[in-house]
């Protein structure tokens, strides 16, 4: 059993080498990145402004204060008697 399992953990580590191979012999194809017309690269784009947060009312009421915090209560525990 043990002899089985040394070969069969060995496949995982034979893809991982196989992947890294495959992944270093194709760094050498890559291509030229496009230029457009106005002097710089084509994939430049500005990132999204974030939200807005929500209006509170006409007049900018502040938002509702939050409820009280409510501590659940357990049983006390009784000390152990020796």
């Amino acid at each position: 059993m043990f002899i089985w399992m040394m070969f069969v953990l060995k496949i995982p580590i034979v893809m991982l080498l196989a992947l890294v191979w495959w992944a270093v012999k194709n760094t050498d194809q890559q291509s030229e990145p496009e230029i457009d017309g106005h002097g710089g690269g084509g994939t430049h784009h500005p990132r999204p402004r974030r939200p807005r947060p929500p209006r509170r009312g006409p007049h900018a009421v502040p938002p509702p204060r939050s409820p009280n915090r409510v501590r659940a209560r357990g049983r006390r525990i009784e000390p152990a008697h020796i």
